[in-house]
């Protein structure tokens, strides 16, 4: 390969590198985007929570604490991980859910994406800081098996997907939170 030929490689992965950083750097700013517009299509994907589930209602406890670490990209890959739940509980067995489709799947759209962005700025050797933490990360997963296990034992019915709707909504507006903070 020639000299030009380099150089132009080199420019090119500059600029990727540049954009990339630039990106990262306003990710708070596209976070609270995504999790506006999230919550948004939460509330358009049902109607009015179903007032025959009222007495099904169960308290899951998401663990805040797992959201309070000391490093802004700590938080990051906190993020991405609970996102990464998110995505897993609302891609299968909906078919009880009788949601709108398209809010749904652009929710769907929205979690992977972000997932994809904050997976592209979180610098590796940061995760060793939360992820050392076993603890905080075991509490995060249990949170999230609750969740499933609760749908799995009302079989998916409209009652259980409404009442993890409500729970996600109330997930994301402890995460926009922390993200208004940073």
């Amino acid at each position: 390969m020639n000299a030009l030929g380099l150089t132009q490689i080199g420019l090119m992965l500059l600029c990727t590198t540049t954009i990339s950083s630039l990106q990262c750097n306003h990710l708070h700013l596209q976070q609270r985007k995504v999790i506006e517009n999230s919550l948004q299509l939460l509330d358009k994907m049902g109607k009015k929570f179903p007032q025959q589930c009222l007495k099904e209602k169960m308290s899951f406890r998401f663990p805040e604490q797992v959201l309070k670490p000391r490093q802004k990209e700590t938080v990051k890959v906190v993020i991405e991980e609970i996102f990464q739940h998110i995505f897993y509980i609302f891609s299968k067995n909906l078919t009880l859910a009788a949601w709108d489709g398209t809010a749904l799947e652009q929710f769907q759209n929205g979690l992977y994406q972000q997932i994809e962005q904050l997976e592209a700025c979180v610098i590796k050797k940061q995760i060793h800081y939360f992820w050392s933490k076993e603890v905080n990360r075991l509490k995060l997963k249990k949170y999230f098996k609750k969740i499933d296990c609760f749908l799995k034992d009302k079989k998916h019915n409209l009652c259980s997907w409404e009442i993890s709707r409500a729970e996600m909504r109330r997930c994301l507006q402890l995460i926009d939170k922390v993200i208004r903070k940073l």
